[in-house]
């Protein structure tokens, strides 16, 4: 076919369209606007706005704003934003290192636990509406991540974009049983959509053959395909003895990961303060422990911080962090 005959061709297809009313003068302002549809695909991407979409906060406050309102999250007595740690607690992030974990401006008052709080809904029937909901609380108290599942990491990045809330999800959860293969593609697929933060589960079953070798291959396999991006390497500790345990933490640490965490909070059991107290230890000082698993309320929060935990999973955040009673049982 020639180009003299392609034109013709397309001049056609142009015309028919247009007097179908399917094509549009751009200078019409009179022209009826075309609802865009929100399409999120089988990897969790989405494209076009969302209907999920925040109104932006708009700064009209209603009384003289103070010098204090400008400064700086400071984690202590002295805060302007929220009410300080224990001061056990506070003395062991500061020990850590983790005195400055984050610097933003809560819309509405908490604690100082709010920053180290990965705000989670892994449950299989989340929907997407509990997802938006979510992701305005990681908004609203300033929580260091959403914990969501694969399929929804497009949708939260969207809703969280340029929030500084980062978004996390699982890989091989919650049995830890795939390959590193499966792992690995699993993982370049969420970051992909958008996550920053990688919880990935290991082979349970591999650690308690003995077979470290294949464990600490599972682990390098997603730290290959994670450089860059956080990850975080659960190795259920209720299914475990210490040794094991020990050795878990051990070959992450080998491997580059940057924390280690506790529980995926769908096994027998979840955090304790002896586990992480132990994992902390193992690590050292430097490497980050994530507690998660039965974490309900303020008081065990922060038993799990001065136990040397840095990070925290639970889904009863924002009671955690209003001092709220806890209610219910979950992640």
């Amino acid at each position: 076919m020639t180009e003299a005959e392609l034109r013709v061709i397309v001049e056609a297809v142009v015309k028919e369209l247009a007097s179908r009313g399917v094509l549009k003068s751009c200078s019409c302002s009179d022209a009826p606007k075309r609802e865009v549809k929100v399409t999120i695909g089988t990897a969790g991407k989405v494209f076009g706005p969302s209907e999920f979409s925040f109104k932006k906060q708009t700064a009209v406050p209603t009384k003289p704003v103070s010098a204090d309102a400008e400064k700086d999250h400071t984690h202590g007595p002295d805060c302007p934003h929220c009410q300080p740690l224990s001061p056990k607690a506070a003395q062991a992030l500061k020990d850590l290192g983790a005195d400055r974990i984050g610097v933003c401006h809560p819309m509405k008052g908490c604690n100082a636990i709010a920053p180290v709080v990965d705000h989670t809904l892994l449950k299989p029937n989340a929907t997407q509406e509990e997802v938006a909901k979510l992701c305005q609380e990681a908004r609203t108290y300033c929580f260091a991540s959403v914990c969501v599942n694969p399929t929804y990491v497009g949708l939260s990045a969207q809703l969280l974009k340029g929030s500084g809330v980062k978004v996390c999800t699982v890989i091989g959860f919650p049995l830890g049983s795939t390959t590193p293969t499966v792992k690995a593609i699993e993982a370049r697929d969420a970051i992909a959509n958008g996550a920053d933060e990688i919880d990935m589960v290991i082979n349970v079953g591999a650690l308690k053959s003995g077979n470290d070798a294949l464990v600490k291959g599972d682990i390098q396999a997603v730290r290959d395909a994670t450089r860059g991006k956080v990850l975080k390497v659960i190795i259920e500790t209720s299914l475990l003895s210490d040794d094991e345990k020990v050795r878990a933490c051990k070959m992450s640490k080998e491997v580059g990961a940057d924390f280690v965490k506790t529980s995926t909070g769908f096994g027998p059991g979840g955090a304790t303060a002896a586990d992480v107290a132990l994992m902390r230890k193992t690590v050292g000082p430097l490497m980050g422990v994530k507690a998660s698993g039965g974490i309900r309320d303020t008081a065990t929060a922060q038993a799990m911080i001065e136990a040397g935990a840095t990070r925290l999973g639970t889904s009863a955040s924002v009671g955690i962090v209003t001092d709220a009673k806890p209610a219910g049982k979950g992640y």
